[in-house]
């Protein structure tokens, strides 16, 4: 199979993964503000990040990396970030403030990024680093944690830290990985201009 053909599959494991974990978004929203069933609503977004390794794993160690996979893996992670910050706030267990200071990275880089890439003829988006994926991961663990903390069982409180420790840091990664987005954009901005020149 040659390089572009295996860049265009769709019908892949893992993207049959990710597309299983957008899938889940809004039953999830549902759980958190429906019925309240956090019991649920935790156990779908610990498979949701158990699903975001795998899907990952399995595409390296198969072969069946794709355009499209790159496209759903994060969009998937973005999209559960949202729910359960939204889910959250409405619930009044994070402040309104955190809620919206993570989609705001988002929004800047979404306003500043694509269309200067598309400008240079790359792609609609930078490839995502460490330091994103670590961010992201940062987040799905503190959210689990502070639906716990909301509760009244013995484990509220330790919840409550360990939870709070990651959002903060996770929150805090997030946007370090946006300004390392932007001094991407800003190099291959300097190279092009460079390349013009000569």
């Amino acid at each position: 199979m040659s390089a572009n053909v295996a860049e265009d599959r769709i019908w892949t494991v893992p993207n049959a993964l990710s597309l299983a974990r957008l899938l889940g978004v809004p039953v999830f929203l549902w759980l958190v503000l429906g019925p309240k069933a956090d019991a649920w609503a935790i156990g779908l977004l610990a498979l949701a990040g158990f699903s975001d390794w795998l899907d990952g794993k399995l595409a390296r160690a198969w072969n069946q990396t794709s355009r499209l996979g790159r496209m759903l893996d994060p969009l998937a992670d973005r999209l559960y970030i949202l729910a359960t910050l939204f889910g959250l706030a409405m619930r009044e267990i994070i402040p309104w403030w955190l809620a919206l200071g993570i989609p705001l990275r988002d929004l800047l880089l979404l306003a500043i990024v694509p269309p200067i890439l598309r400008r240079l003829g790359y792609g609609p988006a930078l490839p995502v680093h460490f330091l994103g994926k670590a961010a992201t991961a940062n987040l799905l663990y503190a959210f689990p944690l502070l639906f716990l903390a909301s509760h009244t069982g013995w484990y509220a409180m330790p919840a409550g830290v360990l939870g709070w420790a990651f959002a903060i840091w996770g929150t805090g990664l997030y946007w370090w990985a946006g300004a390392l987005y932007v001094v991407q954009v800003r190099q291959l901005v300097k190279g092009a201009k460079t390349a013009q020149k000569g």
